[in-house]
C-alpha cells in the first residue's frame, strides 16, 4: 500500500468503520459476517440510512407533496384501475416523486444510475396516484451468467451489451403491491412502447467503447433480485409465454455497501492523485466500478468491491429469436406487447382474482405510512 496522506488515512478509517458496523468482517479482505437474510438486511439498512441522510433536505421538503398522492386501500377500486405509462423527464414533478419513492419505499439502497438512463412511472388515471415505477440504465459490460446464457464472447461483447438495458427499482407502490402490481410493472418493461421509446431516444448514438454506430435496438433487459430470487419474476408469463428467464447468480461484486457520498470522496481522492474520473454516457457502463476499485486499492482496501451478496439474475428477451439475432445475425422478431393489452391481461390474471381472495390491499393506510416517514426524517 502506498503511503497515505492524513486525509486519505481518515477516509480509509471511515470506510472500515462503516463496513464493520453493517455486517462485514475485515481480515484483511472484506467478508460477510454470515450468509443469512438478517445479515443482508443489516447491510442494506445501514446503506439506506446513509442515503436517506444524504437526501434529508429533499425528503423533508417533498414528503407533504408526496402525501397528496397517497391512496388508502379502502378507497381503491381494483375494477377501475386505469394505467398509463409515463416517461419521467428531468426537473419534473414526476422526477421528484420518483426520487422520493425511490429512496423511501425500497429496503435496498438506490444505486446511482450511469450511462444510458430512462425512468418510467405507471400512473393510475382513475385514482390519480402513482401505481409503480422502474428505471432502465446501462448494464455492466461483463456478467458471467448473462454472457454464458447468451453466448457472448470476445471483443464484440460490447455490441450486444450496448443493445440491452439493466433494470432497477422495479415494483408497485402501496396499496397496489398487495394486488400483485409488481408483475404488472415487470411486464410493462417489455411493452412495445418502452422498446419504441428507447429506439427513438438513442437513434444515431455511438456505442461507448468502440465509437461505433449501432441500431437503437433494445434486445433484452436484465435485472437482479434483492435477496436471491424474486417473487415478482417467479413464473412471470404473458398469455402463457415466459416473459423472463433466470440465468444464474451474480458474483457478489458491487458498490451498494458504500454510500454515494463516500464514493464521491473516493473520486475526489483519485482526482487529487491525477486520475481522470470522468464517467457517465460515453465512458463505459463499468466505469464506476473500475474507478471505485482503483480508489479502494489505493487505500489498501483490496477486494472491498466484492461484498459477497449473491443475487439471482433475470433476463427479459424482447426478441423472440434473441439467440439467433446474437449468434447468427438474424433480424429481431419482436414480442408484440402493447401496454394497454398488458394492463388488461394483468387485471384479469392477477389483480381482480387477488382482490377477491384477500382484503390485504384494503388495510393500507396512507397517513400512518407517511407519519412513519416523517418520524424517520426527524
Amino acid at each position: 500500500m502506498a503511503q497515505l496522506t492524513s486525509e486519505e488515512q481518515k477516509l480509509r478509517n471511515r470506510i472500515l468503520k462503516l463496513v464493520t458496523g453493517s455486517g462485514f468482517k475485515v481480515n484483511p479482505h472484506l467478508r460477510l459476517a454470515s450468509h443469512t437474510r438478517e445479515t443482508y438486511r443489516s447491510i442494506q439498512v445501514s446503506a439506506k440510512q446513509a442515503q436517506i441522510q444524504e437526501h434529508h433536505k429533499f425528503l423533508s421538503k417533498f414528503t407533504d407533496k408526496a402525501r397528496k398522492y397517497g391512496l388508502d386501500g379502502r378507497d381503491l377500486d381494483p375494477r377501475k384501475i386505469d394505467l398509463e405509462l409515463r416517461c419521467v423527464e428531468s426537473s419534473s414533478f414526476e422526477s421528484d416523486l420518483f426520487l422520493w419513492w425511490n429512496l423511501m419505499w425500497w429496503s435496498m439502497p438506490y444505486q446511482a444510475s450511469y450511462g444510458r438512463r430512462i425512468r418510467y412511472m405507471l400512473w393510475d388515471r382513475h385514482h390519480d396516484v402513482p401505481f409503480g415505477m422502474f428505471l432502465l440504465q446501462s448494464p455492466i459490460l461483463k456478467m458471467r451468467a448473462r454472457d454464458e446464457y447468451l453466448g457472448l464472447t470476445g471483443k464484440n461483447i460490447d455490441i450486444w451489451v450496448n443493445q440491452s438495458m439493466s433494470a432497477q427499482r422495479v415494483g408497485a407502490l402501496p396499496p397496489y403491491n398487495e394486488l400483485i402490481g409488481g408483475k404488472m410493472v415487470a411486464l410493462a418493461m417489455t411493452s412495445n412502447e418502452v422498446r419504441q421509446h428507447y429506439a427513438e431516444k438513442y437513434k444515431n448514438r455511438s456505442t461507448i467503447i468502440e465509437n461505433r454506430i449501432l441500431e437503437p435496438r433494445m434486445l433484452f433487459i436484465t435485472t437482479t433480485g434483492a435477496f436471491g430470487k424474486s417473487s415478482i419474476y417467479d413464473r412471470l408469463k404473458y398469455h402463457g409465454e415466459k416473459a423472463v428467464i433466470s440465468v444464474g447468480q451474480t458474483a457478489g461484486n458491487g458498490s451498494f455497501h458504500i454510500p454515494d457520498y463516500m464514493v464521491r470522496e473516493i473520486y475526489d481522492m483519485l482526482k487529487k492523485n491525477g486520475v481522470d474520473t470522468t464517467s457517465g454516457y460515453g465512458h463505459g457502463p463499468s466505469r464506476k466500478m473500475q474507478l471505485l476499485k482503483r480508489g479502494l486499492t489505493h487505500l489498501g482496501l483490496i477486494g472491498f468491491s466484492k461484498h459477497g451478496v449473491r443475487r439471482e439474475i433475470y433476463l427479459f428477451p424482447l426478441a423472440q429469436n434473441l439467440h439467433n439475432v446474437i449468434q447468427h445475425g438474424e433480424r429481431p422478431s419482436w414480442h408484440s406487447r402493447p401496454f394497454d393489452d398488458i394492463v388488461q391481461f394483468w387485471q384479469e390474471r392477477w389483480c381482480l382474482p387477488r382482490s377477491k381472495r384477500t382484503n390485504s390491499w384494503c388495510r393500507f393506510k396512507a397517513e400512518p405510512f407517511f407519519d412513519k416517514v416523517r418520524q424517520c426524517l426527524e
